[in-house]
C-alpha cells in the first residue's frame, strides 16, 4: 500500500489516471482502514478505470464482477461441476450412499466464480464489482458478509475466510439506491465529470499527439454538450474518441460549421445528436456575430 494519498496519486498518474487530491485522500483511507470503496457517479467519469488503474498500481490482480439484472450465486461465488460428480457417482458404484454423498460436495468439486476466487486466491488480489446497482437487492444483501468479514459462506462446506483479504471495489452509476447496511460498509466516492482544466489534462496525457488548441477546443465544446438537457452525456472517454477523430479529420482547431458528421462519436443516441445539431446552429450564428464584432 502507497505510504500517503500524495504517493497514490503519484502511482496512479503513473498508470496513466489522473485522481484529484480530495477523491486520491479518500481512496487511501478505503485502503488504510481496510475498508471496501463504494464509487458512485454517472456512467463514464472513470469509475471502473480507477478502478483498473488501482489494480496496476498496487500491484494486485484483477478479478472482475460484471453485474447484470438476474445475477445469481451460481454466476457470481460458485457452482458445482455436476459432470465430474456425475462421473464420481458412476465410478463409485459399489458404494454406499452415506460414504460418498459428502465427498461430492468438497472442494473438489466447487467452481468457483469471482467472489469466490478473490475470497480462495493466495496471492493479494483487488475485486472489482462492477456496476452493483444493476443487480438485485437479495444479491445485494448476500454481498453485507463478504464486505464486512471478507468471507462467503457456502452450505455444503460452512463458512471460507479470505488468505489476503482483497481490496474490494464497488462501482455503480446511481440506477437505484443501496441499502445503509451496504453503505456502512464501505468508504464511499463520488465521480463526476472532471472539470474543464482536469479533462484538458486527461486528453493530454491520453493523446499527447494533439494540437493543444485543439485539446482546449474540444474540452470546451464538450463541457457545454454536457449542460445540454441529454439522453446521455458524453464520457471522458468519449471525448479522448472525438478529440482523436477530429485530428483525423486533420483539424487542428474546432469549428462548428464542420461538425456535422461526427457527432456520432460523440454522443450515441439519434435524439440526442438531433439536439446537439440543431444547437450547433444557434453556436455557429453566435461565434460568428462573435467574430463580426471584434
Amino acid at each position: 500500500m502507497q505510504s500517503s494519498p500524495l504517493e497514490l496519486a503519484r502511482k496512479l498518474d503513473e498508470e496513466g489516471y489522473l485522481i484529484d487530491p480530495v477523491t486520491a485522500t479518500t481512496l487511501f483511507l478505503s485502503l488504510a482502514l481496510d475498508k471496501p470503496c463504494l464509487i458512485e457517479g454517472p456512467a463514464g467519469v472513470g469509475k471502473t478505470q480507477l478502478a483498473l488503474a488501482l489494480a496496476r498500481a498496487e500491484k494486485r490482480r484483477l478479478i472482475r464482477l460484471q453485474c447484470y439484472e438476474g445475477l445469481d450465486l451460481s454466476k457470481a461465488l460458485y457452482d458445482w461441476n455436476y459432470a465430474k460428480q456425475l462421473l464420481r457417482l458412476q465410478l463409485a458404484k459399489t458404494e454406499e450412499w452415506d460414504e460418498i454423498k459428502f465427498d461430492l460436495f468438497s472442494e473438489e468439486f466447487l467452481l468457483s466464480r469471482p467472489l469466490l476466487e478473490a475470497i480462495l486466491s493466495s496471492e493479494p488480489v483487488l475485486l472489482l464489482i462492477d456496476e452493483l446497482d444493476k443487480s438485485d437487492e437479495e444479491f445485494e444483501s448476500f454481498l453485507l458478509e463478504l464486505l464486512a468479514e471478507r468471507q462467503v459462506s457456502i452450505p455444503e462446506l460452512g463458512t471460507i475466510s479470505s488468505k489476503t483479504k482483497p481490496i474490494v471495489i464497488l462501482t455503480s452509476n446511481n440506477s437505484r439506491d443501496f441499502s445503509d447496511a451496504l453503505r456502512r460498509r464501505c468508504i464511499h466516492i463520488y465521480l463526476t465529470y472532471p472539470s474543464l482544466d482536469r479533462e484538458i489534462s486527461i486528453l493530454r496525457a491520453h493523446a499527447p499527439e494533439l494540437a493543444d488548441s485543439l485539446v482546449r477546443d474540444v474540452c470546451e465544446f464538450v463541457a457545454k454538450v454536457r449542460k445540454l438537457p441529454l439522453q446521455k452525456l458524453p464520457s471522458v472517454s468519449e471525448t479522448i474518441d472525438y478529440a482523436r477523430a477530429l485530428k483525423a479529420l486533420q483539424l487542428e482547431e474546432l469549428n462548428y460549421a464542420n461538425l456535422l458528421g461526427t457527432l456520432s462519436v460523440l454522443l450515441k443516441y439519434p435524439k440526442d445528436i438531433a439536439k446537439l445539431e440543431e444547437r450547433l446552429k444557434k453556436w455557429e450564428t453566435e461565434s460568428r456575430q462573435s467574430k463580426d464584432n471584434q
